[in-house]
């Protein structure tokens, strides 16, 4: 059973998600620390390049299945023009601020 983004446990966990499905880039851009940094499939990335081509570019968008963690560890399906659909695990950091100052990803 999906989780509804406005149910989602962590409240920045919630509004990256929120910002991914309505493909909002300003709003996802506020959410993340100014030294965000990310890793996909144990990787890391850099960040601008990662969600212009993963999220923004290919109409990204996540399902939550699970959270666990306080809600900053996901299991999601996640999808975007470029690969469909995968089933997709996503962690977070998120600071005193409420900023995330990084996620991981990858598939599950």
């Amino acid at each position: 059973m999906t989780i509804k983004p406005a149910n989602l446990s962590d409240p920045a966990v919630r509004a990256f998600v929120s910002a991914v499905n309505s493909h909002d880039r300003d709003r996802f851009m506020s959410l993340l620390a100014p030294d965000a940094t990310m890793a996909d499939d144990g990787s890391d990335r850099d960040l601008a390049e990662w969600i212009d081509r993963e999220i923004f570019s290919s109409n990204g968008h996540l399902e939550v299945d699970n959270e666990s963690s306080g809600g900053r560890a996901l299991l999601a399906r996640y999808r975007n023009d470029t690969w469909g659909e995968m089933r997709t695990r996503w962690t977070f950091t998120v600071e005193d601020d409420g900023r995330i100052s990084r996620f991981e990803t990858g598939q599950a």
